[in-house]
């Protein structure tokens, strides 16, 4: 697939489980959370300001405490269409498509800003520090982060510009990094990487079977 192949992605928005919950994971840990926001396989635990991902089946259970004083929806709904924003103004400095970005965008993090991954992981485009000092940009700024990642992702596309799998290969040298790639020659055969190139390319798919176009 050639980047020229790509068609608008149909993004899924994470579905709230509730307010006020006790999550107990399968290594024994106890969480008391504000909120956990579950998109596919990934689960967003909310703890004041702070966003946690874990992967579904890290999760023993989730016991509700009901809350009277839920989060107001439209300000979460405003904060990701200024999120939204900044992506499709990466996309267009960087020559990509917006909807390739905002699916990498919506499979790293669900694109909460302030979402840090188990292994350090973070905002939007799930940027690790090291890999953030490289590009140069803050990753605890929403723009930078994002302007990063992008740019990161337009490096490895021209890096497999030649390779008839070059958009498989990007997806997973930015999920697990060139050298990963390298050493397999390919896809590495590792689960999370294989099931995040896959989640990515369906959503372009389901954009594709929707017959939308690239705005």
């Amino acid at each position: 697939m050639s980047l020229s192949g790509f068609v608008s992605v149909v993004l899924i928005c994470a579905v709230r489980l509730s307010a006020g919950q006790i999550v107990k994971l399968h290594n024994g840990q106890t969480m008391r959370v504000e909120k956990a926001d579950r998109d596919g396989d990934q689960v967003f635990l909310t703890v004041g300001s702070a966003v946690t991902i874990f992967g579904v089946a890290e999760i023993r259970s989730i016991e509700v405490e009901p809350d009277p004083n839920q989060p107001v929806v439209g300000v979460v709904k405003a904060d990701r269409q200024d999120t939204k924003a900044m992506i499709r103004a990466a996309a267009k400095t960087h020559g990509l498509p917006t909807h390739l970005v905002e699916s990498i965008a919506a499979v790293e993090s669900g694109m909460k800003t302030n979402a840090v991954s188990p292994k350090g992981a973070i905002g939007v485009m799930q940027l690790m520090p090291g890999t953030a000092r490289q590009l140069g940009v803050d990753p605890h700024d929403v723009a930078q982060n994002i302007d990063g990642g992008t740019r990161l992702m337009r490096e490895l596309l021209i890096k497999y510009q030649d390779d008839p799998d070059q958009v498989r290969k990007a997806l997973a040298a930015y999920n697990a990094g060139p050298g990963a790639v390298a050493r397999y020659r390919g896809i590495p055969p590792y689960k999370e990487t294989r099931d995040y190139v896959r989640k990515i390319l369906n959503k372009m798919s389901a954009a594709e079977a929707a017959g939308l176009e690239e705005q």
